[in-house]
């Protein structure tokens, strides 16, 4: 993983300019409008007034506050509208007038009103890490809509009971489905096993492209590479705390090529840590695999077994390798 600190002050210096020009853009509308109808500019002008009044009246204790501050009100009101009306009669929403921020949550800050990330700062701290590893480029290739069911094979596969072409063609629906019914709360999570070649990396890509799309948190990276991480942060003081919480946070979790890590107590802890706590949290997760089930039920403890096997829809991925084909 791609360590954050590297982006944060790009992505924050990003996030002013954002801002800045989300301002201009307003005062350039504000301007035109004021040109094109001059009124409006007036009731700008009147409800600062009326804005300043119903301050000035609130603090004035020589008079009724409360009738003083009615009537203001009901001015106010009654300019707004006005002004309501003058945009709607031009065919001009009210929303026009006001700052356009990119993300509404933040407001183009990258933070929260409680401090927190907002999401769309999660976001482009991962878009930078695909960035530099080039997966957004492989995203571009590797969606549904290049997905070409023609290149398995529609003879009924040895020891199989059905063609890879009709099994992919089922898987394909289920991931399909996955995506349409991503927002649900029905607990689905997705388990890729089978050799090499057959395909589980490419839908993994056309999922992870297909939720991206729809401005999820999705972080992809190898079982090796995480485990490699929480041990740097576990036994070497490793300070890449973002990255280590994302994976408990991030809409959806994609841990390739599981298997592939040195497979002892340590990754078996942490990796029933990370599966049984985005279970709790509602969070879905995709494993693919080159295992058999028989290897993963040898390879990892009962409690991992235990919430594959329960908690996931299990896909089998066979026929002939496609590296192969031209």
């Amino acid at each position: 993983m791609v360590n954050t600190k590297t982006f944060i002050n790009e992505i924050l210096r990003d996030y002013e300019r954002k801002r800045d020009r989300a301002l201009r853009e307003k005062e350039m509308r504000v301007e035109d409008i004021y040109h094109r109808i001059p009124r409006i500019a007036e009731i700008d002008q009147e409800i600062t007034k009326v804005s300043i009044g119903i301050s000035r009246s609130i603090l004035n204790q020589s008079e009724d506050p409360e009738k003083a501050l009615q009537s203001l009100k009901d001015k106010l009101n009654a300019l707004k509208q006005e002004k309501a009306y003058l945009l709607t009669e031009n065919n001009i929403p009210v929303q026009y007038l006001e700052v356009q921020y990119q993300c509404s949550h933040c407001q183009d800050r990258g933070f929260l009103p409680s401090g927190e990330k907002c999401s769309c700062f999660k976001q482009q701290l991962i878009n930078k890490a695909y960035s530099m590893s080039n997966l957004s480029d492989i995203l571009k290739k590797e969606n549904f809509q290049s997905f070409n069911i023609n290149l398995f094979s529609n003879e009924i596969a040895p020891g199989q009971e059905t063609s890879p072409q009709n099994n992919m063609l089922e898987v394909l629906n289920i991931c399909e489905g996955f995506v349409f019914n991503f927002d649900k709360q029905n607990e689905e999570n997705l388990l890729f096993y089978g050799p090499t070649g057959l395909g589980k990396t490419f839908l993994t890509n056309c999922i992870a492209k297909a939720l991206l799309d729809k401005g999820k948190i999705v972080v992809y990276q190898t079982a090796f590479k995480i485990f490699e991480v929480l041990e740097a942060i576990r036994f070497h003081n490793s300070q890449d705390k973002d990255h280590y919480q994302l994976l408990f946070d991030a809409d959806l979790l994609i841990i390739d090529d599981l298997g592939t890590e040195i497979t002892n107590t340590f990754t078996n802890s942490e990796l029933f840590n990370i599966i049984n706590s985005r279970l709790l949290s509602n969070k879905k997760t995709l494993i693919s695999t080159n295992l058999t089930l028989k290897e993963i039920m040898n390879n990892y403890d009962d409690r991992i077994f235990s919430r594959l096997f329960s908690k996931y829809t299990l896909l089998k991925f066979f026929g002939n390798d496609l590296r192969w084909q031209t």
